[in-house]
């Protein structure tokens, strides 16, 4: 990482306003106007829809609302463990999703926005605004008739997939999670519609879209379930899910376009060259199988055969998933502009720096995030998952696998900066070819190990797997003279290491101690570990860093306030 690095550690974000971009002085205030310049009020002008965010801002935004997010998101795990617990409802709901997942990514790349903020980059900058609006409305008509085409074909075939893809279930179990299938399928045209707008937005440097649509769509899982699993039962949940991903990914981002002058059209063109370059990008993403994705499909595969397995492990890899969602998604969606921006105007120094720099801090935190996620894995999922029909016992194994996934926390979100890296460069082949690879690679060390360890053996090839596309990833980089290897901030990830390991190592080391005196475990008792072991791991990592030379402690400190700069 470059020198300046360590002066500011939070992910995706560089002394400059943008990579590369030199901050401009603002000009001084005068004494009264000082009031009108709060905290609040800063943070309040964020949200307005008209404001153009730079990579901190925008990703200080992306990691409040994923935190929010993440949060209805437990509230809805919580829901369905407390009310189906892992019987058949919360399997069947749970492998419900993964036909319409599979749809999503292999017919539109899996993230429209991706490719889309890549060719509406090159349009802006060339000053094409009105021929990129027309090749926008050009894919969208036209993937608007393939995929309403794919899903249909869907409903029809859902059974044959369900009975391939989950041989463990049957009878009434497959029957239920056919229906929740074809309930869920139509809410992909939603998110593809959703993806192309929310694109607009992004090369606008608009990010309040992002930040709300994944509210809205939990909210409505979650609005489903309470008004209606009284009289249709868990399929409440999938059709909350549908009216979610209406209002809140497509309808938000359209209307944030149309602020924006966007005006879609029905247009068909096969000529047209934005809809070449767009197939050209998303073909690689669509025939290629990233683990990122594959991951809880062959997860819930080889889970099918264990009654409450699917349930158990995707309760697991949520829990664990909020923490990428702040470190490595906001981060990565917050910076792909801007690599986008940097890449198209040839400033192939200030893109390395930018990619280096943003790898070297989410994976700084994640190792970091991962340490105390690991030693306080027991009273966390004890006390968010237990209750109603989940028992004690349902959340200890919860716990342990969560703290298996949470192992390769840095790792997860280092990748999701070099996949985009490859992005903001218009490469998604090459990303497609190591992803499918390192798939097929893994693909025998998530069965070898699940016939060894069972469940638990799958999230360890979980690890496995990340570890290898990782690592792929940073090579290919380096080959290709984009990203060095060199520039990553090696001694700071060894320091993070060194205090992670300690402060896991004591604080599980405590909690042994406390267990084997045969403490009740109580709502209060796990509330109690979380607080207190909390604050004997910051205290503990904190310390550590501090000895160990790390700018980390001061520059956090800073950022909450707690010092001055």
């Amino acid at each position: 990482m470059a020198k300046h690095a360590q002066e500011n550690y939070l992910p995706g974000i560089g002394p400059h306003d943008g990579p590369g971009q030199p901050v401009t002085p603002a000009p001084a205030l005068p004494p009264e106007a000082e009031p009108s310049r709060s905290r609040l009020a800063r943070a309040l002008r964020l949200l307005r829809p008209s404001h153009s965010h730079t990579a901190y801002t925008a990703t200080i935004l992306l990691m409040v609302s994923a935190i929010l997010s993440r949060f209805m998101g437990l509230v809805r795990v919580k829901y369905i463990a407390l009310v189906f617990g892992r019987g058949m409802e919360a399997d069947a709901l749970n492998a419900a999703f993964v036909l319409p997942d599979m749809i999503s990514y292999f017919l539109v790349g899996g993230a429209a926005s991706i490719t889309f903020v890549t060719i509406l980059t090159k349009y802006r900058d060339t000053g094409r605004e009105a021929e990129g609006e027309r090749s926008l409305s050009i894919i969208l008509s036209t993937m608007a008739l393939v995929l309403g085409s794919a899903i249909v074909i869907a409903e029809i075939v859902a059974p044959w997939f369900i009975a391939w893809m989950f041989p463990g279930y049957q009878g009434a179990k497959a029957a239920l999670c056919v229906e929740l299938t074809r309930i869920l399928l139509p809410a992909q045209l939603c998110f593809f519609a959703g993806g192309v707008f929310g694109a607009v937005l992004l090369v606008q440097k608009r990010f309040y879209a992002q930040a709300v649509t994944p509210l809205i769509y939990n909210a409505g899982t979650i609005v489903g379930g309470l008004f209606l699993a009284h009289r249709i039962g868990v399929s409440s949940l999938a059709y909350g899910t549908v009216v979610g991903a209406l209002f809140g990914p497509f309808l938000i981002n359209a209307a944030g376009a149309w602020r924006l002058g966007t005006r879609y059209r029905f247009i068909l063109d096969w000529r047209d060259s934005g809809l070449h370059e767009w197939v050209r990008m998303s073909i690689p993403l669509m025939v290629g199988v990233s683990l990122v994705a594959a991951d809880n499909w062959i997860i819930s595969h080889f889970a099918s055969a264990t009654g409450g397995g699917v349930s158990v492990m995707t309760y697991a890899k949520q829990l664990f998933s909020a923490p990428i969602a702040v470190l490595a998604q906001a981060a990565g969606a917050a910076s792909m502009p801007f690599f986008a921006n940097l890449w198209s105007q040839n400033r192939r120094y200030d893109f390395a720096v930018g990619v280096a720099n943003s790898v070297s801090r989410v994976a700084a935190l994640g190792l970091l995030a991962s340490s105390g996620m690991i030693a306080l894995s027991g009273p966390l999922v004890d006390l968010v998952m237990r209750g109603g029909k989940y028992t004690s016992a349902d959340a200890a194994l919860t716990a342990a696998y969560f703290a298996i996934f949470s192992i390769a926390l840095f790792l997860w979100s280092a990748q999701a900066i070099y996949a985009r890296a490859f992005y903001a460069a218009g490469n998604t082949l090459t990303p497609m070819i190591a992803g499918t690879i390192v798939t097929l690679v893994s693909l025998p060390v998530y069965a070898v190990l699940y016939r060894w360890h069972g469940d638990a053996g799958l999230a360890i090839a979980s690890d496995f797997g990340i570890t290898l596309l990782t690592l792929t990833l940073a090579v290919l980089l380096h080959r290709r003279r984009m990203v060095s290897l060199a520039s990553v901030d090696y001694r700071e990830l060894v320091r993070c290491l060194v205090a992670s390991v300690a402060a896991a190592g004591l604080i599980w080391l405590a909690m042994h101690g406390l267990h084997r005196l045969h403490v009740p475990t109580t709502r209060w008792m796990d509330l109690a570990e979380l607080l207190l072991g909390s604050a004997a791991w910051f205290a503990i990592a904190g310390f550590t860093l501090s000895r160990l030379g790390s700018a980390l402690p001061q520059v956090m400190m800073k950022k909450l306030g707690l010092r001055r700069a």
